[in-house]
């Protein structure tokens, strides 16, 4: 184990919280900021901005608008250096979430392609600015053993906030997007308030920044949560990317590029994908998802502890499998009709999303296991892999429908999956 990874499992509860509740010990207010940043950015906004551009707007602008949507988090390092140099830590998470709101409000109201890009790219940055400090206000105000308690309680609100915003999403959808998209933005000012709450920063020069090795626990439909972002491509990761290419660090990171960027066809689309293709109403495929994206809260453990059993490779090869069986089906479902059939749709989408536990497990291991750098910059790496990826499948899937049509989109996804599983099992899974 390299000398900077940060030991997993619980550990004592501070002496002065004895008499608190065991969740209660790690759990602060301003985390309510990043529960409510879950439901606007991971839960209402990849539901409604597809289905709002896909009113007036081409499917490959459906697919650009989410594509920038992602891009947004690209800019990452940007916000955690000035945090480092600066210490504008309450500033970017309240600047961020302002954005966010006005990205979601002005979006509501305009009709314009141009606009919408730069409404959805702003939403992004506005995601990425206010998710990049999360982690840092934990760091840089506990002591190193609290650390996994609390991150884990972090990504939970977060996770969970996904979770609400799907329904919500849901529920809004059907009065109206415009109504919808406008709730989110009211939402996203609100969290304002709990994140006044967050403590000072309290480091006064920029202190090394620790590996921490935690999936990100919620659906990646968009990629920017607390954990995705602490860890971000640096120059040092760029000057470094030759030694990682040539290394078994490639092969899992083509894979991973691959078999992400495949299934971002279908996630980036969703909503517009199961309406026009399975005749699924908006409503009930962003409830179904929520549904899914619950149950596989749950698998986190489970999927840690087949890890620890049959090893990160195995587990990641099994996950890619139901995600193939899965797209077979919807892909099957494409050409043969049957009252109902939306219900098989839903549940194979069921099985792509509680895959995605077992893959951000495995993943977040294998990273750790064959990065032939730092595993710090190892993190980086990936997450920016996987930030590029749904950036290419959203303007792949918004191109692949405008040409041929929604319905290969499920090819299009079961094709860069297996191309990944290919890389996965590449000389007996030895990966």
């Amino acid at each position: 184990m390299k000398a900077d990874q940060i030991n997993s499992g619980a550990s004592a509860p501070p002496a002065a919280a004895h008499d608190l509740p065991a969740w209660r010990k790690w759990v602060e207010p301003w985390y309510l900021a990043y529960a409510l940043l879950g439901v606007s950015a991971a839960g209402i906004s990849p539901i409604l901005l597809p289905l709002a551009v896909s009113r007036t707007g081409t499917p490959a602008e459906v697919g650009l608008v989410m594509a920038a949507f992602s891009l947004g988090g690209l800019t990452a390092p940007v916000w955690g250096g000035l945090a480092d140099r600066l210490h504008l830590h309450r500033w970017l998470l309240g600047g961020g979430l302002l954005g966010t709101a006005l990205g979601l409000l002005l979006f509501s109201f305009v009709s314009n392609f141009g606009v919408w890009i730069g409404l959805a790219l702003l939403q992004g940055i506005g995601v990425a600015a206010a998710s990049t400090v999360a982690n840092l206000f934990v760091v840089e105000n506990h002591p190193q053993p609290e650390w996994d308690e609390r991150i884990g309680w972090l990504q939970t609100f977060y996770g969970g906030g996904q979770v609400a915003g799907l329904v919500l999403a849901g529920i809004l959808g059907t009065i109206g997007l415009q109504i919808g998209l406008i709730a989110a933005a009211g939402l996203t000012v609100v969290a304002i308030l709990p994140a006044r709450l967050a403590p000072p920063a309290t480091t006064q020069t920029p202190a090394p920044r620790p590996t921490l090795l935690h999936p990100a626990r919620h659906g990646e439909m968009a990629f920017a949560s607390p954990q995705r972002l602490f860890h971000h491509l640096s120059r040092k990761s760029l000057s470094q990317m030759g030694t990682v290419v040539r290394s078994r660090f490639g092969l899992f990171l083509a894979a991973w590029l691959l078999s992400f960027a495949g299934t971002a066809t279908v996630f980036s689309l969703y909503p517009v994908l199961m309406q026009r293709v399975y005749s699924v109403a908006p409503g009930l495929s962003s409830i179904g998802f929520a549904v899914a994206a619950a149950l596989g809260l749950a698998l986190y453990s489970p999927a840690g502890h087949w890890s620890d059993t049959i090893g990160a490779p195995r587990v990641l090869q099994i996950a890619l499998g139901v995600r193939i069986a899965a797209l077979l089906g919807m892909l099957a479902l494409v050409f043969i009709r049957f009252p109902g059939q939306g219900w098989l749709a839903l549940f194979a989408f069921l099985l792509i999303v509680l895959a995605w536990s077992l893959i951000s497990v495995s993943g977040t291991a294998l990273t750790a296991r064959l990065t032939p750098v730092s595993e710090g910059e190892g993190m980086g790496i990936f997450n920016a892999m996987t930030a590029v990826a749904g950036v290419i499948g959203a303007i792949l899937g918004g191109w692949a429908a405008g040409q041929w049509g929604y319905a290969y989109l499920p090819a299009i996804a079961l094709g860069g999956v297996i191309l990944g599983e290919i890389l996965v099992s590449f000389k007996g899974g030895k990966i």
